[in-house]
């Protein structure tokens, strides 16, 4: 059992969300405490007609919403965090900020270019400074 994991979710993939989210739910000790971290990564403003700034407060929105519905419908109290960045480089930050001990992420299928695991998985992998479980 752990007393604080850190569950980084994807929200474009809400069906390995929920199924990591399970698996926490099962591994946090009583007492214990979940995180679920989502990144909204930067808008370059190179890509976008619209103001970056609006399209990142309406995507920081859509993660919160859609965790905290996901939270509900599974009957789980846990401590939603939407950060601004990089994936994996906010992941660990929660991590280190919040003295996890357990890190469970999702991992994609690789392709070539991240043969193993997926590409955020194998940094968080690489700089946690706690143990980390990925989920295929």
């Amino acid at each position: 059992m752990y007393e604080r994991i850190i569950v980084a979710i994807d929200t474009a993939q809400l069906d390995k969300a929920e199924r990591i989210l399970r698996r926490a739910m099962r591994m946090v000790a009583p007492g214990g405490a979940l995180v679920l971290v989502n990144a909204v990564e930067d808008v370059p403003s190179y890509i976008s007609v619209a103001d970056p700034i609006d399209l990142t407060v309406a995507a920081r929105k859509a993660a919160d919403e859609t965790l905290t519905a996901l939270c509900e419908r599974l009957g789980v109290n846990a401590q939603i965090e939407i950060r601004q960045g990089a994936a994996a480089r906010e992941i660990l930050a929660s991590a280190e900020q919040n003295a996890a001990d357990l890190i469970l992420i999702a991992s994609h299928v690789p392709d070539v270019s991240n043969y193993f695991i997926g590409a955020t998985a194998d940094r968080v992998v690489r700089h946690a400074r706690c143990s980390v479980l990925i989920d295929r």
